[in-house]
């Protein structure tokens, strides 16, 4: 399902290309091209929790982006709720399994978050927040990203979706820097630790960031990642 989610974010980011070209016609083409991407998000029959949450988070996105073209929002809400139809319709026991993870389920907070009591994903919270919040999968693509972490890598949530995390911090950061810290919160452990900037415009700006598993039951569906700006750097916390 990534697969499909990075290529609607591609196709997303050469719309935002020919938009400032000013080149209406292949915007106009571009967008046609949209329209199988979205078809094949809606017909994909998710296998865990994490693809449902994919899939309903898509739409939910989708119709918060194109809210003021009515026909379009009518379309999308259709969507969304054939998605939910088609995984909790009829209190099968699939979707009793998945409302009780949602609603009911008990997990240590000090260790990981989880769905319930409201859920540590919900938009209009995290939205709300100043500092940087996004959730990253195990294979270090973005699921999930806040107002303020799109705004920061001058992306909207929908185009972050599906993307390596590299593409944003470049390869080499990455690799000698983010991922073993991944790793370790993968592994279960609760990652703190202070970053520089990755972008050379902004010398001297360090991010104190915190990672913390997150999972519904047994199923990890990544790291949620908070950070915020510092001006005082703790003496050994910084990642070289």
């Amino acid at each position: 399902m990534l697969a499909l989610f990075h290529a609607f974010s591609m196709k997303c980011s050469q719309i935002q290309r020919a938009i400032k070209l000013g080149d209406d016609e292949l915007v106009a083409s571009l967008d046609r091209e949209l329209e199988p991407i979205i078809a094949a998000i809606l017909a994909y029959r998710a296998a865990s929790l994490l693809e449902i949450y994919m899939q309903l988070q898509f739409m939910n996105n989708l119709i918060r982006e194109e809210a003021d073209d009515h026909t379009r929002v009518v379309r999308n809400s259709a969507s969304l709720s054939a998605l939910i139809d088609r995984y909790f319709g009829g209190a099968s026991e699939a979707a009793g399994e998945v409302f009780r993870v949602f609603a009911s389920e008990k997990i240590d907070r000090d260790d990981v978050f989880g769905f319930e009591e409201g859920s540590v994903l919900n938009d209009v919270i995290l939205d709300s927040l100043p500092n940087r919040v996004a959730v990253v999968t195990r294979d270090y693509r973005y699921l999930y990203s806040n107002a303020a972490n799109s705004e920061f890598l001058k992306s909207k949530p929908m185009e972050l979706v599906g993307r390596h995390i590299s593409e944003f911090v470049g390869s080499e950061d990455f690799e000698s820097r983010l991922k073993a810290k991944l790793d370790a919160c993968f592994a279960g452990e609760k990652v703190e630790c202070l970053f520089p900037s990755h972008r050379q415009t902004e010398p001297g700006r360090v991010f104190h960031c915190t990672m913390t598993l997150l999972r519904a039951r047994e199923e990890v569906i990544g790291a949620l990642l908070v950070m915020h700006e510092i001006i005082a750097v703790p003496a050994g916390m910084l990642v070289a």
